[in-house]
């Protein structure tokens, strides 16, 4: 009765409910907005991995085509398949320990195997190492592991190692002195293994010295890959690993023996 009778205390009582109501639904929204934020993350995850993979088969493709193999022998459609992912989220993470290691929510029963690769929108990660039904294990790029990489546009590789002090720095060791480089270019993956496809960006370039061997440069790297943020990640299914390395493997058995 006293605020329908009495026009300033109506006034008044509308005003301040509106200004509640504004702030419940602000309130509600913020929350409800955060809790998408997840859900964002990870399309946009996905997104970027298919694009990725499209750039690496392109790639691959443009690549044979300058070595001219007939399409008869490689159908373009086995190109195109032999690479997946497999979305996951990292619940537990090391940047400060000699030899770190990453776990995340996704095992075998999802098709997490060992020695895959693990990305994440960034570049390199690391690789899986130990598995189990619903989690797996990653050996960190923060840790005493050397994997093949290149400078972007040259086809000589040299190992990638963590320079054990900052989680944002790495050196690419044993790059031949011939390779043409320069301040800001770009490091990726080499391909030469059945972990990581050619082209998957690891850093760039900030600083070079020799290696004691003078034949060799030792280039200084910043990974491209926070570590300290880590959330979403992608493991890297390569569908003919099993046939590389039994091919790699039967070669070693009869290497001389023709």
């Amino acid at each position: 009765m006293l605020f329908r009778g009495n026009p300033y205390q109506q006034h008044v009582y509308m005003t301040s409910a509106g200004a509640m109501a504004r702030g419940v639904y602000s309130t509600a929204g913020a929350v409800t907005g955060y809790f998408h934020l997840r859900g964002i993350n990870e399309d946009l995850q996905q997104r970027n991995a298919q694009l990725e993979m499209e750039v690496i088969n392109l790639r691959t493709a443009l690549r044979r085509a300058a070595e001219r193999i007939p399409s008869d022998t490689l159908p373009m459609d086995s190109m195109l398949s032999q690479y997946g992912f497999i979305m996951a989220h990292v619940i537990n993470n090391s940047i400060v320990r000699s030899n770190n290691f990453i776990t995340i929510d996704k095992g075998e029963l999802d098709g997490v195997m060992p020695d895959m690769g693990v990305v994440d929108q960034n570049g390199i990660v690391g690789i899986v190492n130990v598995t189990g039904p619903h989690t797996a294990r990653l050996i960190s790029v923060l840790s005493a592991v050397r994997l093949a990489c290149k400078v972007k546009g040259s086809n000589a590789f040299g190992s990638l190692v963590w320079d054990g002090r900052s989680p944002r720095h790495a050196v690419l060791e044993e790059l031949p002195r011939h390779v043409e480089f320069a301040l800001g270019d770009t490091v990726v993956t080499s391909g030469y293994s059945v972990v990581f496809p050619e082209g998957i960006p690891v850093g760039k370039v900030i600083g070079q010295s020799r290696d004691s061997d003078d034949n060799f440069y030792s280039l200084q790297v910043e990974l491209f890959t926070d570590f300290a943020t880590l959330s979403t990640v992608r493991v890297i299914k390569n569908f003919h690993k099993d046939e590389i390395e039994a091919v790699e493997q039967d070669r070693i058995n009869t290497s001389g023996k023709f």
